[in-house]
């Protein structure tokens, strides 16, 4: 039986989820996407993130990657369609692609987008708004947010503005195209949106912790430079908190697609 790639492009709401990846405890988006491709296809199907989100951490547009039968792989919108019959409720498939042979999900991806959420009003603290931002609940200095954004577009090595834990990195140069602050819409806070070739762990909590500690006179702008050419990540500050982190988008080479598709943006992940 032919095996064909498809990508999948997954809303989750990472409140109940301890990550993407499957873990030896705890409910992962990973492992429930696969029991749903187990059930579809007959047979164990691996299912690869673009990106690998942690507890808590939420997606509007991940990339998800598998293999699968002429069956499924000659029907994606079909695909999609049984996909969100069984999956849970938190987890949403907004479509499904047939790629090429080589597709990989999390290697093949040439950019992510990530929006990260603070909310500086005393609602923010609302139960229903909790989970999905930072609850800061104090006023921020834009301007300062919009210098510190600044300074990191470009290439830079983030070690000092990343996780330092788990298996040694061959490397933590990162490209980042657009890292920008904007108001919220309905004007109760803050959105950074930060799009880069690849990320390392941690690296947009540490760059909005940061960025927040400048924006509330904690420290100084001059600081920011220092933190991207540290060696560590002993002078950063605490990382933001997960919860009003957001995987909005990947982008992939269009020559990837099995069938053309009409140009988008990044937040369609083409």
């Amino acid at each position: 039986m032919t095996s064909r790639p498809c990508l999948a492009v997954v809303h989750y709401d990472g409140v109940q989820f301890v990550g993407w990846q499957r873990q030896h405890e705890g409910r992962t988006v990973q492992a429930e996407f696969e029991a749903v491709l187990e059930r579809l296809t007959g047979r164990r199907t691996a299912a690869s993130g673009a990106g690998r989100t942690d507890t808590g951490v939420h997606a509007l547009g991940q990339g998800v990657g598998f293999l699968t039968d002429e069956r499924w792989g000659d029907d994606p919108d079909g695909l999609r369609r049984a996909l969100n019959a069984l999956l849970p409720r938190d987890i949403w498939v907004e479509q499904v692609y047939a790629m090429r042979p080589g597709f990989h999900a999390r290697r093949s991806a040439v950019a992510r987008r990530y929006r990260y959420i603070v909310g500086t009003d005393d609602a923010a603290q609302s139960p229903f708004r909790r989970p999905y931002e930072w609850a800061l609940g104090r006023p921020l200095d834009p301007p300062l947010l919009a210098d510190a954004a600044g300074f990191a577009i470009g290439e830079h090595d983030f070690r000092g503005l990343a996780s330092q834990g788990g298996a040694p990195k061959p490397h933590y140069r990162c490209r980042v195209a657009l890292a920008e602050w904007a108001p919220r819409a309905d004007g109760a806070g803050m959105v950074f949106t930060i799009e880069a070739d690849r990320f390392v762990h941690h690296m947009v909590r540490f760059l909005v912790g940061a960025m927040i500690d400048i924006a509330l006179h904690r420290r100084p702008l001059s600081d920011f430079p220092q933190l991207l050419a540290a060696t560590d990540n002993q002078a950063a500050s605490p990382p933001a908190p997960p919860q009003g982190l957001y995987l909005m988008a990947v982008r992939y080479p269009p020559d990837l697609y099995a069938e053309a598709r009409p140009m988008q943006g990044i937040r369609a992940t083409g």
